[in-house]
Protein backbone atom coordinates (compact mmCIF):
# COMPACT_ATOMS: atom_id res chain seq x y z
CA UNK A 1 0.00 0.00 0.00
CA UNK A 2 2.89 2.36 0.76
CA UNK A 3 4.27 1.91 -2.75
CA UNK A 4 0.98 3.01 -4.29
CA UNK A 5 0.85 6.16 -2.14
CA UNK A 6 4.49 6.94 -2.99
CA UNK A 7 3.75 6.50 -6.70
CA UNK A 8 0.73 8.83 -6.50
CA UNK A 9 2.76 11.44 -4.59
CA UNK A 10 5.50 11.30 -7.23
CA UNK A 11 2.90 11.68 -9.95
CA UNK A 12 1.43 14.80 -8.32
CA UNK A 13 4.91 16.25 -7.76
CA UNK A 14 5.70 15.70 -11.43
CA UNK A 15 2.45 17.34 -12.53
CA UNK A 16 3.18 20.29 -10.22
CA UNK A 17 6.69 20.64 -11.66
CA UNK A 18 5.34 20.60 -15.21
CA UNK A 19 2.74 23.26 -14.40
CA UNK A 20 5.38 25.47 -12.75
CA UNK A 21 7.66 25.07 -15.78
CA UNK A 22 4.80 26.13 -18.07
CA UNK A 23 4.04 29.17 -15.89
CA UNK A 24 7.73 30.14 -15.80
CA UNK A 25 7.98 29.76 -19.58
CA UNK A 26 4.95 31.98 -20.16
CA UNK A 27 6.39 34.54 -17.74
CA UNK A 28 9.72 34.55 -19.57
CA UNK A 29 8.03 34.99 -22.94
CA UNK A 30 5.92 37.89 -21.65
CA UNK A 31 9.01 39.50 -20.10
CA UNK A 32 10.89 39.27 -23.41
CA UNK A 33 7.96 40.77 -25.34
CA UNK A 34 7.55 43.64 -22.88
CA UNK A 35 11.31 44.35 -22.90
CA UNK A 36 11.23 44.47 -26.70
CA UNK A 37 8.31 46.90 -26.72
CA UNK A 38 10.03 49.14 -24.15
CA UNK A 39 13.27 49.14 -26.15
CA UNK A 40 11.37 49.99 -29.35
CA UNK A 41 9.60 52.94 -27.74
CA UNK A 42 12.87 54.09 -26.19
CA UNK A 43 14.50 54.20 -29.63
CA UNK A 44 11.43 55.87 -31.16
CA UNK A 45 11.21 58.57 -28.48
CA UNK A 46 14.95 59.20 -28.63
CA UNK A 47 14.75 59.65 -32.40
CA UNK A 48 11.65 61.87 -32.31
CA UNK A 49 13.13 64.17 -29.67
CA UNK A 50 16.32 64.50 -31.72
CA UNK A 51 18.35 62.70 -29.10
CA UNK A 52 19.94 60.59 -31.82
CA UNK A 53 20.24 63.14 -34.62
CA UNK A 54 21.26 65.89 -32.20
CA UNK A 55 24.23 63.89 -30.96
CA UNK A 56 25.46 63.28 -34.48
CA UNK A 57 25.14 66.95 -35.39
CA UNK A 58 27.05 68.14 -32.34
CA UNK A 59 29.91 65.75 -32.96
CA UNK A 60 30.73 67.38 -36.32
CA UNK A 61 31.11 70.91 -35.00
CA UNK A 62 34.35 72.26 -33.65
CA UNK A 63 33.78 74.41 -30.59
CA UNK A 64 36.29 76.97 -29.48
CA UNK A 65 38.48 76.81 -32.58
CA UNK A 66 39.38 80.33 -33.63
CA UNK A 67 41.65 81.58 -36.36
CA UNK A 68 43.89 84.52 -35.66
CA UNK A 69 44.78 87.18 -38.19
CA UNK A 70 48.38 88.14 -38.40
Amino acid sequence: MGAVVSCIQSMFRTIGSVLMAIVNGIGSILTAIINGIVAFFDILITFLTCGYCGKKRRAGRSHGATTSRV
